[in-house]
Formats: C-alpha cells, structure tokens, sequence
C-alpha cells in the first residue's frame, strides 16, 4: 500500500535563501548544507501554527514543501516578508505528491529503492524520473510519475488515509493546525529549534519552554461503538472528564469498519490538568487516551531542554 498526500512546493533561488527561510521557520536553517533535508513549522509571530513543511536543501537555494496548511497563504506570507536587498527569487507555487510506502509488498519488487539510494536520514536524494527521495517517502511535482514500485502499490482510500493519520497523531488544517494552536501543542518540538537566534515566533515559543506554558496537547481516542453517538463525536465536541470538568475538544473523527468491531477513533485537544486521565468522557460515551505514535513531548526549562530541534 501507499499512503498519497497533496503537497504545495515553493523554490527559493539565491544566495540568501537559507537566511530567509531561517528567519521566517521554526528550523534551524542557516547553517544547513546542500542535501539535507529539515522539518519546520511556519508560525505568526505569537507563534500560533500556518503550515508544517519540509525543506530541502540545495547549493544556493531551498525547496520548500507544505504538507500541511495553506500554501498560497504561505507564498504570499514569504513574499510579502523579501526586501529588494534580499539575493532571493521566490518561484511560482507548484503542486506535488508526497507518496509514502505502507506495510509490507505484495510483490518484492516493490520493495522500494536500491539500498545505495536511500541515503542517510536528514538526507535527500535526486530521482532519475524527477523529483526527490527522502528516505524511504518519494516526492514528485504534479504531472511526475513516481517510480514504478511505488506506483504499482495500491493506494490508501479515504478513510484509511485518514485513520494512519490519526494512528501517527499528524496534525492536519483546520481542527488542528490553526492560528489557536502552536508547534507544542501539536507535538512538533522535532521541528523547532530554541537556540537558533531570533526569528517569527520565538519570543512566544520560548517562553512557553521556559516556563513549562504548554496548556494543552495533543492526544488519540478510541471510542467503542454505542448508539446514539453518531451525532456526538465531531470535530469541536468538547470533553469532559468522569467529574464534569472541561478536558479538551475533539478535532478529529474516523469510524472504524462495523465488520472489524466498529467504533470510532480520533485526535484531540486535551487541557493539561486532563493529560493524565486514561479516559475522558463525550456525554455518557468513554473517550481512551494515547500518544500518538509521532507526538514529541514540549520542551521544559531555560533553554527548552527536552527539545528535539535538528540542528544541521
């Protein structure tokens, strides 16, 4: 199987790309080198979420790949943010695929790439038909066929789609990444860096680091199937836990196939003095908690030690 994902991508040309784009993300860029490949978070500057990304590092310029937010909004944000003086040219903004690889192949020869390509991790390597292997996920622009093992395996419908999101707790627009969340909350600590310095955004994220303000994250729910939910569980339902008080909110929902036990699983946003609960209620419904399988805790302390920023 194959997981297939809509991504926006955006070029940078120019000696001052990596400057740019490591005042304007949440990523330690500055110092990165061609070939790596860094994740990071676009954020306003009191650090509420706009996009998740990917950038992929060249000699004298960046791609940059939102694979979670508005990438329109993301272009002209950058745009409106580059100065005459800047040695940057922001390129038109292109559609793409991200394809990852799921489960074990029907047929071997669709294992994947040969060993000798799939590089380091943090590392990216050219595709002979075009565009990108990073590690084992391959990323094309629109109209680009994939390689031929990826493209021969099946891939995920809708709902199964949305169930491995939930499994791996990956936020997605508009119930979990919006301009009320941050980078903390989400479980995306990995993405942003503490001690790069000065960029959009990190007044905010570093006082929550320091002073332990993260007030809310994210978790994953299962509910077994019982009548009358049907209408109950949805994003913005709020949460309750077993003695009434407010726990959180519900931002995302699957059903799960009748045939395979039936119910519901989903993310949503629990309130700190709830995270230790094992369950949570909707109404007379149990809610149980886990961490998604993605999540990184939020950074504690002076210097956000805990953070798990990859500095280049």
């Amino acid at each position: 199987m194959r997981l297939e994902q809509a991504v926006g991508l955006l070029r940078l040309e120019g000696p001052d790309s990596l400057r740019v784009l490591h005042g304007q993300t949440s990523q330690a860029l500055a110092l990165a080198r061609p070939g790596q490949w860094l994740g990071t978070c676009l954020i306003t500057p009191i650090g509420r979420m706009r996009a998740v990304a990917e950038v992929l590092v060249e000699s004298n310029a960046a791609w940059l790949v939102i694979t979670s937010g508005d990438p329109a909004a993301v272009r002209l944000a950058l745009d409106r943010v580059l100065f005459p003086a800047d040695d940057v040219r922001l390129g038109p903004l292109q559609q793409g695929r991200l394809l990852t690889p799921l489960g074990t192949p029907l047929d071997p020869e669709d294992d994947g790439p040969a060993p000798c390509l799939r590089g380091e991790h943090g590392q990216w390597q050219p595709l002979a038909e075009g565009g990108w292997l990073l590690g084992e996920q391959v990323l094309v622009p629109e109209g680009t066929p994939a390689p031929a093992w990826l493209e021969r395996r099946p891939a995920l419908g809708e709902q199964a789609a949305a169930r491995w999101r939930i499994q791996q707790g990956i936020p997605a627009a508009p119930h979990e990444l919006n301009d009320s969340t941050n980078p903390f909350e989400l479980g995306l600590a990995s993405r942003v860096s503490l001690s790069k310095g000065c960029y959009v955004g990190q007044e905010t994220l570093a006082k929550l680091a320091t002073y332990d303000g993260v007030k809310q994250q994210l978790r994953r729910w299962f509910c077994p199937s019982s009548p009358g939910l049907e209408g109950l569980l949805a994003p913005g339902a709020p949460l309750e836990t077993a003695i009434g008080e407010r726990a959180g909110v519900v931002t995302s929902v699957v059903e799960l196939d009748p045939l395979a036990g039936g119910g519901w699983i989903g993310l949503a946003l629990v309130r700190r003095q709830a995270l230790a609960a094992d369950t949570l209620q909707r109404g007379s419904a149990p809610l149980t908690l886990s961490i998604p399988e993605e999540f990184v805790p939020p950074p504690v302390g002076p210097g956000g030690q805990g953070s798990g920023g990859q500095e280049p």
